[in-house]
């Protein structure tokens, strides 16, 4: 995980990081070698200083300012990435190739400079990342509309079932048998396994750096129509596999037309409402807004999604999904969906640094849907790939507000990204004490990184007059590797666990997912479980108390870095120790 985050963040830096412009020759792999070592360089991430990060970064600059040669660029990016070994040189070769023409195009007309990217690398003492200033959408002159506690719904009243499927992350070259260990970001894709045969990846999938093989993601869409039968269908991204250094356009809408059909396939008649995930563009992440136009534009990707789901997706949603990948619907009298495009909010979309003042104008075409909403008396869903926290710094907390205003229309949120099952609290503006909404972050279908497969089915307040439409409870289901791959035995999803049951909710308002955090603080027996079930049944290591700390500091936040919402935790750490400790855990 922590190798593949690295990749990418230098990928979405620089091309891959190009060295520099170091006069006029360009320098061979000993010379730069030895530039290196002469400025202080220790062969290696973790020991990257602040002044060898700023002197690198200061030159690529002025090379970038003065010559934005995607050649030469690019091959000063190879060697950087190979001297600092973030990979193979054939994987930093192909990264380079890969992201070399976006990167240098942005980062020439961007405000990108080597104090934002080291603020980044190494750490706040070497620079401040969030170079992009605070910014604010416009709300609604209306007053807010009283609010109204939930409560559970009355006696006999129908319930729905809620599919949620994420982070499918299918990779067409996983290989039984090979290793689920290896120097590259991805691995179990070739190559026996040392040791016994059972060292190497399963047949259904393994954990390691691993993705899923495409028999595996049918056998759960086989399983999925034996059962139960639900009333809506969630999907909130992530098709292609993190071999993000090797892929093109050809490669993600081959994921993106197989994965729809299978879906079409095995859960018809029912539509599937889908959302947008970072890992669907080539590059990763790679989102560029609207007025970006051309062959760098995301039409390629956002024309063959309205292709592949118009049977799913009525003329005016496609509409906005072919300009911004984000779209609304009427599900049904009184509900609405809203599909947002979290690419637009997020850390890794380097085309954010041309201008990430709310890029599409998505957030305040949101607030126009919620008004709109609000006025016929509609409840909304929000599904989004990434999850609000993990957004740019602005964007978070501007979607923040619009949460706490629209608190009586907003009936939900749903995301992924993280791969495993979390939830982020959303408080009102004024005290930031009273619970108004949660976010639900459902655990992936993918293994990666160390995880079973796993999917998520909530239950619904159901369609009734005044129905609140919220989330009643969650039931989440696992494929435990460990059975699966055992000789002759047969896949089996069953469920993990059920949310009101396991942690003893009366109920799965916003309330009580707070009062649950007040409780997994208490009580150690309590928190030691909700890991175990965070994982999806396999946690690689045990959570310390500073890890503790961290990840209720992360549940008890919507918003991106506000230490405000983390005072009172035990122990008592500096907000940004905390946010050192959570970077360590965090998937992306």
């Amino acid at each position: 995980m922590a190798q593949a985050a690295r990749l990418r963040v230098l990928l979405a830096l620089a091309g891959l990081g190009a060295l520099a412009r170091l006069g006029s020759a360009r320098p061979g792999p000993a010379a730069l070698e030895e530039q290196l070592a002469a400025a202080g360089a220790q062969f290696g991430w973790r020991n990257l200083s602040c002044p060898v990060c700023r002197l690198l970064f200061s030159a690529i600059d002025q090379g970038v300012q003065m010559e934005p040669s995607e050649a030469r660029l690019g091959w000063l990016a190879t060697e950087l990435c190979t001297v600092l070994r973030l990979a193979r040189p054939q994987v930093c070769s192909q990264a380079v190739q890969l992201f070399q023409k976006d990167v240098v195009s942005v980062w020439a007309r961007s405000v990108l400079r080597p104090a934002e990217i080291c603020g980044l690398l190494v750490g706040a003492r070497c620079g401040h990342w969030d170079i992009l200033a605070d910014w604010n959408i416009t709300l609604p002159t209306t007053p807010k509309p009283p609010v109204v506690p939930p409560a559970p719904p009355p006696p006999g009243a129908p319930t729905a079932r809620l599919l949620f499927l994420t982070d499918m992350h299918w990779d067409r070259a996983y290989a039984p048998g090979s290793a689920p260990t290896c120097g590259d970001p991805l691995c179990c894709r070739g190559g026996r396994a040392q040791g016994s045969p059972s060292a190497g990846a399963g047949y259904w999938g393994e954990y390691g750096k691993c993705d899923l093989p495409l028999h595996t993601i049918k056998n759960l869409l086989q399983h999925l129509a034996r059962a139960p039968r639900p009333q809506l269908v969630y999907w909130a991204g992530d098709l292609p596999a993190h071999n993000v250094w090797q892929q093109s356009r050809a490669d993600q809408l081959l994921a993106l037309r197989t994965l729809s059909a299978l879906l079409r396939k095995y859960l018809a008649p029912l539509p599937v409402y889908p959302a947008v995930g970072n890992h669907e563009a080539a590059p990763v992440n790679g989102f560029p807004p609207p007025y970006v136009q051309g062959n760098q534009s995301s039409a390629w990707l956002y024309g063959a999604m309205a292709e592949a789901w118009q049977g799913w997706l009525p003329p005016e949603a496609l509409q906005t999904l072919r300009v911004g990948g984000f779209y609304t619907l009427r599900l049904r009298p009184g509900l609405r969906l809203v599909s947002l495009n979290m690419n637009f909010c997020s850390q890794a979309n380097f085309w954010l640094l041309l201008n990430a003042t709310d890029p599409a104008g998505q957030l305040q075409w949101l607030v126009g849907v919620l008004q709109a909403a609000e006025q016929r008396g509609e409840k909304v869903h929000v599904i989004g790939h990434i999850p609000p926290a993990h957004c740019l710094r602005s964007w978070s907390w501007n979607y923040y507000r619009i949460v706490d205003r629209f608190e009586g229309t907003i009936a939900a949120q749903f995301f992924g990204h993280t791969h495993v099952d979390d939830f982020e609290m959303f408080y009102d503006e004024e005290t930031l004490t009273r619970p108004v909404s949660v976010a639900f972050v459902a655990p992936s279908v993918t293994t990666y990184i160390n995880l079973n497969p796993g999917y998520r089915v909530y239950e619904l307040d159901g369609d009734y007059p005044g129905s609140s439409h919220m989330v009643l409870d969650h039931e989440t289901f696992i494929l435990n590797l460990t059975e699966a791959n055992a000789p002759g035995a047969e896949p089996r999803w069953r469920q993990l666990y059920r949310a009101r049951q396991a942690y003893g909710l009366p109920s799965t308002f916003p309330a009580d997912w707070d009062r649950l955090l007040r409780r997994l603080q208490a009580d150690e027996r309590l928190f030691q479980h909700f890991w175990y079930l965070r994982h999806k049944g396999h946690p690689v290591q045990l959570c310390d108390p500073g890890c503790k700390a961290a990840l209720l500091c992360a549940l008890r936040t919507g918003r991106s870095a506000d230490p405000r919402l983390c005072q009172g935790l035990q122990p008592a750490l500096p907000f940004t120790h905390v946010q050192a400790l959570w970077h360590q855990w965090r998937l992306c």
